[in-house]
């Protein structure tokens, strides 16, 4: 039995959970409250496995914390301490190599790797602060709107909490400003083409997924916690590959397996 500490909500921390759900691997998860979590992975054993991560090109205070301390998803494994979905992802498939998370073909693997990559890189990042600025700006609406949907509740799971402190948790880390607002909406199509270009080379959506699906995947659906990107998903694969691997809450039953078949 393993030991998975997550945040609720987090998609970064989604992503560990369908890779250990595509393992079918059983595990215990242990949720921490945000904010509290870099001190205690580093108080289980874990670190940040070598992030140095940037919002907007800047090294916050709340991120240079955090890089420096440890980070969510964190998997404990047999003694083994495993920080970050690159990790857990490696750790997985070398320990439970059925069903694989990446293709044994090389050239296929490096394909799933760049994505990997990007999506941890950039996506990740993105994922946070699109909505982010909608969320600083009207932490009412937010506070009210992100009780649920298809990662849960968001990070705090009294409508207050997320009130009081997410806009100042996005705004302060994550730079989610709203000078930002114009420039993270403006570059949001780009990334869904990539991600669709990828689904049309079979590298993402394919009958077997892989980890970059499980990157992606969570990324998008915490975008799509703002109501108002809808229309520029509408349509494409990428929305396609979100509902298949977490569908809105209350979806029809048949969805996933239709977008399944779709892909």
């Amino acid at each position: 039995m393993y030991t998975l500490y997550v945040i609720p909500g987090s998609h970064a921390c989604r992503s560990a959970m369908l890779m250990l759900e595509h393992k079918q691997v059983p595990y215990r998860r242990v949720d921490i409250l945000t904010l509290m979590h870099p001190l205690v992975v580093r108080a289980h054993g874990f670190n940040a496995g070598g992030q140095t991560r940037t919002a907007g090109g800047r090294r916050t205070f709340g991120l240079r914390f955090g890089d420096r301390l440890g980070t969510v998803p964190a998997l404990a494994a047999n003694g083994d301490r495993i920080s970050t979905n690159r990790g857990i992802a490696r750790y997985l498939d070398d320990r439970h190599p059925q069903p694989p998370l990446f293709p044994a073909d090389p050239e296929q693997r490096a394909l799933v790797e760049e994505a990997e990559h990007w999506a941890n890189e950039t996506l990740q990042m993105a994922a946070r602060r699109i909505p982010g600025t909608a969320i600083v700006r009207d932490p009412a609406r937010f506070s009210r709107s992100a009780g649920d949907g298809r990662l849960g509740y968001l990070l705090y799971k009294r409508a207050l909490t997320r009130r009081l402190i997410i806009p100042r948790l996005l705004r302060d880390v994550f730079a989610a400003g709203p000078a930002a607002e114009r420039e993270l909406l403006a570059g949001l199509p780009a990334m869904l083409d990539r991600i669709d270009a990828w689904i049309a080379d079979g590298v993402l959506g394919g009958a077997q997924l892989n980890a970059a699906d499980f990157m992606v995947a969570p990324s998008l659906a915490l975008i799509l916690y703002r109501p108002d990107v809808l229309p520029v998903f509408e349509g494409r694969p990428a929305l396609a590959l979100v509902d298949r691997l977490l569908p809105e809450p209350g979806a029809p039953a048949h969805l996933e397996a239709r977008s399944a078949a779709e892909a």
